[in-house]
């Protein structure tokens, strides 16, 4: 504690108020028990105070840790003291509850004496503080039942005051809203329809008070407050509200007036959480949730194979929920959101700049809008400013069909092909007429009707014949919605005033009937549930909960002749199915071509995709499949591998039948070798013609002529086992060229080694005493030799080939599109023994060539035998790594090479010399010569 002056202000401050409470709390002590808590604060401040003067010296004798423990202690026990005393006291000992009631709390209690009063109070209230009344549209005649009807009859202007230091500034609500005020009609028709049909609501008149709310939600509810609490002096309350032009004031309507059980229906509120019926329970629609016309807009994207799109949504309920379903839908098919863009009302423009600069630089051209039509004109206003045209966008039905867009010149280049989901259209008879009808004359009261009249018409006495937006009744939506909402009104009503008696009317049975001065809530609310007709256009009307069956119309801007935008239907949703004439629309770049909107194009067939770190999965490189691996689609994710017989053609797109590979006769490396072989056969062939012509020469009869005879023999066999080799494995040749290589080298190795021990026996049989060593190494034990040294390579290769003989096998394990076709070593031991045995005698033939070196060199070839023997070994000792090593038919090549490498290296060094003596030094080629010495 680096001041301790500082810590112990800070507890003398708390204890003075603490002695300070505890001081007139005893004071207050004898008060009357039912008002009074000084008791209990008494007993709470003497605990409190007890705890942290015991605090003080337990804190200042504890070391380390356990001194914030004492204090963690004493905060803990003080404050368990307070809330046992007094906040858990028993509430027999006040009145306290009684005696400060919330306003709501008297809305509440006071519903069934009351209910007037506290609303108007309410009312009164909300007036002072908002500063304007909400505006009325036209009360129309009494009636027994009134419907309520809360519409923006005009545009909300942003709030200019809002410093949150005195009550919010509204500007007055200009701008009429053309078709909310055709909604209205549509309403006010649907009421006249009603009462005139005497099948619904017989002997009831039905009537409605309608309020302007200018979509200001402190209006909404000065009017849902004004409407359900009934001014006394409009007669009597309205049991039920058609209202709520977007989700949010549907939700505040609801929320507000679901405790005492009013009704709400909603012909454009389309939230998906006003689907939940315990949050809810009183709301009702007459247009299909948001999440029927979100998964929709996702069918579309996949349906285009557009997986790269943008999205500008409303900062509110409305446009969250709407792309949260779609993301939910689009989960899995590939379709990624490239950007998402949220726009207020309050701050539009900045938001629509911000939006439209980044449409302006994103990739991608398709454009999702869950936005209010007011909110698109700016964007697309500033979309216009920055010649951004080539974009796709994708309207939801709060403006697929605003006729306000359509006209306006300023966006035709940018709003050309929109695509959209709109409301299912549909007529109304005679609300055509009914509408030509209107006119200020004949309704004076009527304020907005003459506003619209002098903005539009002024100088006209009627409206007949006008082509206007205003008398279009070609495809209505929202006021076909509001139309339906009054007609199920009706209906909930009929139904609940059915008397059994069907001769009479409610008035006639109010014993056995409820009546309509006395329609509750509740009552209202539950038969609005069951509620289930057929509308005048011979459509089944019923609720599932809140919502209505999804049905939509699919819509397109097409660009007429004359320039300007026209509204064309294309085709229609009914639920999640779509029914889409693809061929009829025009899109953005004017054709039928579907516009491209991807991250990345396609992998083509032959490639993968490798998607990148950091980035959505729509965003992705194309990787080339490996040798090996095919992909035969466009867009694969990943490449198939090939069977092991097979392998991917050049393009990768395709697994064609592996080549067989073998050491061919064709092939150059093939043809080098068998170059070599036959080489060395004609060589080998030509030094036997030479010691054959000259075998009575010094030279060939001094070197063991008939030894010689035979090793050039057993040389030309091992060039010409090195041919055996070349060529498709067979059955046969597998176990011939093994045999022949073997046999011939032992042949070859054992001449010479029987050479070598000639040699030597010559002359140490020149020794005294070693006269009878040559009758040992005579030309017949010369000739049995060499045979019994080839003859147990013979055994070996008989054992070998009869057990477990080489075979033809396909190596499936290389990876090429060559399978290697050899001659497998069913047995390695086998062959090893081969190549041990010649390897055996090859080393003591070395070691005895050694020993002779020094004999005289006239008569000697030990010398010649020794270097030959080297080159042999090094050859086959050279040959077992490499042999190993090498894959496939090069493995052949290097084992015929090590034939041909040490049958040369043999021919060179034994008959060389001799062949350059008799050939080209014919005077060294005589007895005396090789006496010399």
């Amino acid at each position: 504690m680096s001041s301790v002056v500082g810590f112990a202000v800070v507890l003398g401050y708390i204890g003075f108020l603490a002695c300070l409470c505890l001081l007139l709390a005893f004071l207050a002590r004898k008060l009357p028990d039912n008002f009074n808590e000084a008791k209990f604060l008494t007993f709470s401040m003497l605990i409190f105070c007890a705890v942290w003067v015991a605090f003080v010296p337990a804190y200042v004798s504890s070391p380390g840790k356990y001194s914030v423990a004492v204090e963690v202690f004493a905060i803990l026990a003080s404050s368990y003291g307070l809330l046992l005393c007094i906040l858990l006291r028993p509430e027999r000992y006040t009145k306290k509850q009684l005696m400060a009631p919330s306003l709501l709390l008297v809305v509440m209690v006071s519903r069934d004496v009351g209910l007037r009063v506290g609303l108007e109070g309410v009312q009164t209230s909300m007036c002072s503080r908002w500063g304007s009344r909400v505006e009325e549209f036209n009360q129309g005649q009494d009636g027994d039942v009134v419907i309520g009807g809360l519409f923006n009859l005009h545009y909300q202007p942003p709030v200019i005051d809002q410093e949150f230091i005195k009550p919010p500034l509204y500007n007055p609500c200009t701008g009429l809203e053309v078709e909310t005020l055709k909604s209205v009609y549509a309403m006010e028709f649907a009421v006249e329809e009603i009462n005139r049909n005497p099948l619904i609501l017989p002997g009831v008149k039905l009537n409605y008070r309608i309020l302007d709310s200018c979509g200001r939600h402190p209006w909404v509810l000065h009017g849902a407050f004004s409407l359900v609490g009934g001014e006394m002096e409009r007669g009597p309350s309205i049991p039920l509200i058609i209202g709520g032009a977007s989700s949010t004031t549907a939700i505040i309507l609801s929320r507000l007036l679901a405790s005492l059980s009013v009704p709400v229906i909603s012909y454009l509120a389309s939230c998906p959480c006003l689907s939940d019926r315990h949050r809810f329970p009183n709301f009702f629609r007459t247009i299909p949730s948001d999440v029927y016309q979100a998964k929709t807009m996702a069918r579309l994207a996949i349906l285009f194979n557009w997986n790269w799109i943008g999205a500008v949504i409303a900062n509110n309920d409305y446009g969250r929920l709407a792309i949260q379903t779609f993301q939910e839908e689009i989960k899995g098919s590939g379709v990624c959101l490239a950007f998402l863009e949220a726009v207020s009302r309050e701050t539009i423009e900045e938001d629509a700049k911000r939006a439209a600069t980044t449409v302006q630089h994103s990739t991608a051209r398709v454009i999702l809008i869950f936005c209010w039509y007011t909110d698109v004109r700016e964007l697309f206003l500033q979309l216009a400013k920055r010649n951004v045209t080539d974009r796709q966008f994708i309207a939801s039905e709060a403006w697929s069909t605003s006729s306000d867009l359509l006209q306006k010149v300023a966006i035709l280049n940018v709003a050309s092909g929109v695509l959209g989901v709109a409301i299912r259209s549909a007529r109304i008879p005679g609300f055509k007429s009914f509408l030509q009808e209107l006119k200020p004359s004949n309704r004076p009261g009527d304020l907005h009707l003459r506003e619209f009249w002098e903005k539009e018409f002024d100088g006209r006495e009627t409206l007949e014949g006008v082509q206007n937006i205003f008398t279009d009744t070609a495809h209505l939506r929202a006021e076909y919605n509001t139309y339906l909402a009054v007609y199920a009104a009706a209906h909930a009503m009929h139904s609940l005033l059915s008397c059994p008696d069907k001769e009479s009317s409610p008035r006639d049975n109010s014993s056995t009937c409820s009546s309509p001065y006395n329609i509750t809530h509740k009552e209202l609310l539950e038969h609005l549930n069951k509620v289930n007709f057929t509308t005048p256009n011979g459509e089944e009307f019923f609720f599932q909960g809140a919502d209505i069956p999804a049905a939509y119309d699919l819509v397109n801007w097409k660009t007429s002749p004359d320039g300007s935008l026209k509204l064309v239907l294309i085709g229609r949703v009914d639920g999640l199915e779509l029914h889409l004439n693809k061929t009829s629309i025009q899109w953005t770049t004017g054709t039928s071509q579907v516009p491209i909107s991807v991250c990345s194009e396609s992998c083509p067939p032959g490639t993968r995709r490798a998607n990148r770190k950091g980035e959505p999965v729509c965003c992705f490189d194309c990787i080339p499949c490996t040798d090996g691996e095919v992909s035969n689609e466009t867009g694969s994710h990943q490449c198939r591998r090939c069977p092991v017989e097979f392998w991917s053609n050049p393009g990768n797109t395709a697994c064609i039948p592996r080549k067989v590979d073998f050491l061919s006769f064709n092939e150059t490396l093939g043809i080098i070798l068998t170059t070599g072989a036959v080489s060395g056969v004609v060589v080998t062939t030509a030094v036997f013609v030479i010691f054959l012509c000259y075998h009575n020469t010094p030279v060939v009869r001094a070197n063991n002529s008939e030894l010689s005879f035979l090793l050039l023999l057993s040389l030309k066999l091992c060039f010409l086992c090195a041919l055996v080799f070349i060529g498709r494995p067979s059955v046969w040749s597998c176990r011939l060229q093994q045999a022949a290589f073997g046999i011939s080298f032992v042949l070859c190795v054992s001449c010479l080694q029987v050479k070598t021990m000639v040699v030597l026996a010559a002359f140490r049989s020149a020794r005294p005493g070693a006269g009878g060593l040559m009758k040992w190494f005579g030309p017949g034990q010369q000739r049995g030799s060499v045979c019994f040294f080839t003859s147990i390579q013979v055994i070996i290769c008989t054992i070998w080939l009869s057990l477990s003989p080489p075979i033809p096998h396909r190596d499936l394990g290389f990876q090429g599109s060559k399978v290697n076709l050899e001659c497998a070593m069913s047995s390695v031991v086998g062959f090893a023994v081969v190549l041990g045995y010649i390897g055996f005698l090859a080393c003591l033939c070395l070691l005895l060539a050694f020993l002779a070196r020094k004999l005289p060199d006239n008569f000697n070839e030990a010398k010649f035998i020794t270097f030959s023997m080297l080159i042999f070994c090094a050859v086959w000792v050279a040959f077992v790594p490499a042999y190993i090593s090498s894959p496939g038919k090069y493995s052949v090549a290097v084992e015929i090479f090590a034939i041909l490498a040490s049958s040369y290296g043999l021919l060179m060094c034994i008959f060389a010399t001799k062949c350059f003596i008799i050939l080209l030094r014919p005077e060294r080629n005589t007895k005396k010569q090789l006496m010399g010495r």
